[in-house]
């Protein structure tokens, strides 16, 4: 496999803060057409993992390529979704204009959004459910059509690696429902999505890779095989308390298989 065919490859990647890593030797490739989940325990770096990979944060050593280029040259081939938390819902701003930002590298910088653009943005927003919000100030929606706004803003780009950090985390099960269907969606159309997802138990159901991360890659690799109990205890130690839980899950979805 080419290298400008891998949409994530993370080489010796290394950040630390006040130089106290938070991110140590991180070293992964992620394939084409994957939904990939990332876990790992709170501190674990999955944040500062995407953050990196964007170019958000400076790196202390290592390397990323995403289709086998630094971020910079390629940046309109990614889509993001942030955390919710991170985002100032107070801006005065509809849905609809939120959207319309996921296109501003094909309609430029201080030019007017255009009707095919504002077209875009509303179809978008229908994929995930909420168009009739369309002009409804962003402070207030919903926490779960907030999250659904944002992800209408990256599904808009088009681009082919998405990154999201923790989508599902405060939505209904509606939401999550609707988000599980488009990234299944997207996975059919050849997109490939790298989530930060903290619910252990549906990263079976959800996801066909993962990395499993606890400042250092743990694990990565196909669910089926590198999500099993002695990882899981590797990666969470003593904190995680799902575990007994989650190995239920996983037995269960073996059965239906």
């Amino acid at each position: 496999m080419s290298k400008e065919s891998i949409p994530l490859s993370v080489y010796d990647l290394t950040v630390a803060y006040h130089r106290k890593p938070v991110i140590w030797d991180v070293q992964f490739n992620i394939p084409p057409g994957s939904l990939v989940g990332i876990v790992g325990p709170n501190g674990a770096g999955k944040s500062t993992l995407l953050k990196a990979v964007m170019d958000l944060i400076p790196s202390a050593s290592g390397r990323v390529e995403i289709f086998g280029h630094p971020y910079r040259d390629v940046r309109h081939r990614v889509g993001y979704v942030p955390q919710r938390e991170s985002v100032d819902w107070d801006f005065p701003i509809n849905a609809l204009d939120v959207v319309a930002m996921g296109l501003y590298s094909k309609i430029g910088w201080c030019l007017p959004v255009r009707k095919k653009h504002r077209q875009a943005a509303l179809e978008a927003l229908r994929r995930v459910g909420i168009a009739d919000l369309a002009y409804r100030q962003i402070s207030q929606l919903s926490g779960g059509q907030q999250q659904r706004t944002f992800l209408a803003r990256a599904l808009v780009q088009d681009a082919e690696l998405y990154l999201m950090d923790e989508p599902f985390a405060a939505v209904d099960a509606a939401t999550e429902q609707a988000i599980v269907e488009i990234l299944q969606d997207m996975k059919s159309r050849g997109r490939t999505s790298v989530v930060i997802h903290h619910d252990l138990q549906t990263v079976p159901d959800y996801f066909d890779y993962v990395v499993m991360l606890n400042m250092r890659v743990v694990a990565h690799g196909p669910v089926e095989e590198v999500f099993t109990n002695d990882n899981l205890q590797k990666t969470y130690g003593g904190r995680l308390t799902l575990l007994d839980e989650v190995s239920e899950a996983m037995r269960r979805q073996e059965r239906t298989l």
